[in-house]
């Protein structure tokens, strides 16, 4: 781990005075889903890259040093982050980490009732699942699973375990579940849960999939607020998502939407890669290799070395540019979602 006690705490920030309180760490870009907007052909492993994903003790001092530098909240997405044995180990791990406040976790939902419990042993305090559908033929056709029961069981248990925070993900699609607009919302009506609607983005491989099915976020919100639902404050350490309250509702709803003007002015969130590279938009070129600097095995780092990283991070900051280029259709090296969850 990161020998950093002596080391004055220094909030990320970058050229455009937004600093950075949240960070999504993926810990594997394998997926067994096979979602026709992100892997529609299902996970293809890329035999050129024989690197492992980050280790238990990499992700420790990565974590260590991005909370000395700020960081408070951190995402362990993927891929999908539950096919990793060493999930619970890993959540427990960031925990532990002096500096941070929640740890939260965005999957597929796949075995997510035998397994939350471990999940929340560990300390996971917030969960976010993605759900495209709540009709089991249409959430067939999407996933290419057949798993929507045990998916909504999953969240059931987390809420019986007592987890507060817990997010269901929908991404709307045209030709898919755009005509189940009402049936979501009927579902939070008596379910404490945040429905999130994230509007599809464009990636490398999804063009023509794009053209078809892309919603318009903004079209959404003018729905909502038809039907007298009501934005709220967002929190510093929330993410993109705007969200909004109705007073018929035990649910709330969340909308992200990446092609709405100023969409990064509030961006207050970094990736890591699962091989560990800092990425600092979903939609840049390739990452910046951190991992170099990390040992795998428990060595504790240097101060030397942690200096040297730290001069590392805050330069690459420097050079973020000030929002994405989806609006004309440059999606960096974004490939497919999966490669840096979201």
């Amino acid at each position: 781990m990161l020998d950093t006690q002596k080391l004055a705490q220094v909030m990320l920030h970058d050229a455009h005075g937004r600093e950075f309180s949240y960070l999504r760490l993926s810990v594997t870009d394998v997926c067994n889903f096979r979602c026709n907007y992100c892997l529609p052909d299902g996970y293809e492993c890329d035999k050129s890259a024989a690197q492992q994903p980050l280790t238990l003790s990499e992700i420790e001092q990565l974590v260590t040093l991005f909370a000395q530098k700020g960081i408070r909240k951190v995402r362990i997405t993927g891929g999908e982050p539950s096919l990793r044995k060493d999930l619970p180990a890993i959540i427990k791990t960031v925990k532990n980490i002096p500096g941070i406040e929640t740890v939260a976790l965005t999957s597929n939902g796949y075995k997510l009732t035998e397994k939350i419990q471990s999940y929340v042993d560990a300390g996971l305090d917030a969960l976010n699942v993605s759900i495209d559908s709540l009709d089991p033929q249409v959430f067939h056709t999407i996933t290419g699973h057949n798993r929507l029961q045990e998916v909504l069981n999953g969240i059931g248990k987390a809420q019986a375990l007592g987890l507060k925070r817990v997010k269901v993900n929908a991404v709307l699609l045209k030709s898919y579940n755009l005509n189940q607009f009402e049936t979501f919302l009927n579902w939070i009506k008596q379910q404490n849960i945040s429905l999130r609607f994230i509007e599809l983005m464009e990636t490398g491989d999804n063009k023509d999939y794009f053209n078809s099915n892309h919603v318009s976020g903004a079209s959404i919100q003018k729905r909502l607020l038809d039907l007298g639902w009501v934005e709220k404050i967002r929190s510093k350490d929330a993410g993109p998502a705007k969200e909004y309250e109705h007073p018929d509702y035990q649910g709330n709803i969340g909308l992200i939407m990446p092609y709405s003007k100023d969409f990064c002015k509030s961006c207050n969130r970094l990736r890591i890669s699962s091989l560990g590279k800092l990425h600092l938009c979903l939609f840049g070129e390739s990452g910046y290799d951190l991992r170099h600097f990390l040992q795998a095995d428990a060595r504790k780092i240097s101060q030397d070395e942690y200096a040297q990283l730290d001069a590392y991070l805050d330069n690459i900051l420097q050079i973020k540019k000030p929002g994405h280029d989806l609006e004309h259709n440059q999606t960096g090296s974004m490939r497919h979602l999966a490669m840096l969850g979201g």
